[in-house]
């Protein structure tokens, strides 16, 4: 099958696939085997719903972006040099590795014995009328400096690691696709993960 093919079928199998051309001129050979290399990702993840490629040239730099939607996430892996074939090869080997890193969490997730963990909850209590307490100026009282509205998004555990590991952020707060419950996901500094069930 040649990649032209290649490209149409994997744009006929149900995806939204968008390139755009910045700087450039996209040729039907460019758009054809960037096509090529996002459908060759298609074998790490089935839950592919959206693929975005950038096509960029500044001055000498040939960059390529290839963005996928999977499932409530979105991978991002970005390819630069002098050749825009180049960029592209470069771009897709990125999404693949952390789509391979991902999937040896998940392996790893799945296979581990999970055990209870036991967490110090500190609370700050209120002095009673008849204690005394003293206010040291100098060092204040911390307040909220920041607040944020963000999505409650419902989740499968297995999209809630990837998103974990994808976006390095310190914890995820989601609803269970599973059991409709509210679910925190965080990181450990061993580099797993723990997981918060409150109950009401």
């Amino acid at each position: 099958m040649s990649r032209k093919a290649k490209a149409l079928q994997f744009a006929d199998e149900g995806y939204n696939i968008q390139i755009t051309g910045r700087h450039v001129q996209i040729t039907e050979a460019m758009k054809a085997y960037a096509i090529e290399k996002a459908s060759k990702i298609e074998r790490f993840s089935d839950r592919i719903i959206d693929v975005n490629i950038i096509l960029d040239i500044q001055k000498l730099e040939h960059r390529a972006e290839i963005i996928l939607k999977v499932g409530h996430t979105k991978i991002r892996g970005q390819g630069i040099s002098d050749d825009m074939y180049v960029s592209i090869d470069k771009a897709a080997t990125k999404i693949e590795s952390q789509l391979r890193r991902y999937q040896e969490k998940l392996h790893n997730h799945h296979t581990k014995k999970q055990t209870d963990v036991e967490m110090n909850v500190n609370l700050i209590r209120r002095p009673k009328e008849e204690e005394e307490f003293e206010f040291d100026e100098a060092v204040g009282i911390h307040e909220i400096a920041v607040q944020k509205t963000v999505p409650l998004k419902m989740l499968t555990a297995d999209e809630a690691l990837m998103k974990m590991e994808l976006s390095g952020d310190p914890f995820l707060i989601y609803k269970s696709e599973e059991d409709q419950k509210l679910k925190v996901i965080y990181r450990l500094k061993s580099g797993d993960y723990g997981l918060i069930e409150p109950q009401c």
